[in-house]
């Protein structure tokens, strides 16, 4: 197995190059990963907008279940 030597700035470019060649040919990874991020953003944001900091007592939550 041959080792090559390249700068960090050779390597940089490299890297540079593959994400956006994957980014261009496939689209839909970009598009998924942007749309997850939107889905967790807007969840935090709803726990954070629930987040009363009152809280009920365990049983009375299991009897209202059961019930």
């Amino acid at each position: 197995m041959d080792t090559h030597n390249i700068s960090k700035s050779e390597l940089r470019e490299l890297i540079k190059e593959a994400i956006i060649s994957t980014f261009t040919e496939r689209s839909d990874i970009l598009e998924k990963a942007v749309s997850e991020a939107i889905l967790d953003m807007k969840l935090a944001l709803a726990i954070e907008e629930g987040d009363t900091g009152e809280y009920i007592d365990e049983k009375l939550i299991v009897y209202k279940l059961t019930d």
